[in-house]
C-alpha cells in the first residue's frame, strides 16, 4: 500500500495511507539527524515507531516488537550518507542492497520497471501511483 523508490540520488514515496478504506495523506520519507534517509512501507503507526527506533540508535535489543513478525513488520529502506542502501524487514539486522536502484511497497515492481527504463525516483513513484490503486495522494522526495 505504498511505493518508495531510490534512484541513487533521490528517495521518493507516495503519500497515501489507508484506515480501513478511508484514505489519508502522510509523509513516508524522512531525513534523520545524522543525514540518513528513510522511507518505509507498512502500517503508518508502525512506520512512526520504526523511524523513531532508527533515529534513537537502532539498538537491536529495542527493536519494536511488531518488527519481529514477518507478516506484520514494516519494510524500511535506509540510505546512508555515502549512498549505501540498507533494507530492514523482520530483524534488527538490515539487508545490504547492492542494486543502483531499488523500491519497496506494493508499487515497487512498477517503480523498478520505470527506473530500469530511465525514469528518476519521483517519476517512478508517479507511475506506480497511476498503476497501483493503493498508492497515491502525491509524492515526497528527499535528496541525499
Amino acid at each position: 500500500m505504498t511505493v518508495v523508490a531510490w534512484d541513487g540520488k533521490t528517495l521518493a514515496a507516495d503519500k497515501r495511507t489507508n484506515f480501513g478504506g478511508l484514505h489519508g495523506t502522510t509523509t513516508k520519507v524522512h531525513r534523520l539527524s545524522d543525514g540518513r534517509l528513510v522511507g518505509c512501507a507498512g502500517n503508518t503507526a508502525q512506520i512512526s515507531e520504526m523511524v523513531h527506533w532508527l533515529e534513537t540508535g537502532a539498538d537491536p535489543e529495542k527493536i519494536p516488537a511488531i518488527q519481529r513478525d514477518a507478516k506484520e513488520c514494516v519494510s524500511a529502506l535506509v540510505i546512508l550518507p555515502g549512498g549505501a542502501v540498507l533494507q530492514y524487514e523482520n530483524t534488527p539486522h538490515p539487508i545490504r542492497i547492492e542494486n543502483s536502484t531499488w523500491a519497496i511497497g506494493s508499487g515497487r515492481d512498477f517503480a523498478m520497471a520505470a527506473m530500469h527504463l530511465g525514469k528518476d525516483a519521483r517519476q517512478a513513484v508517479m507511475l506506480a501511483c497511476e498503476l497501483d490503486s493503493t498508492c497515491g495522494n502525491g509524492v515526497d522526495t528527499l535528496e541525499l
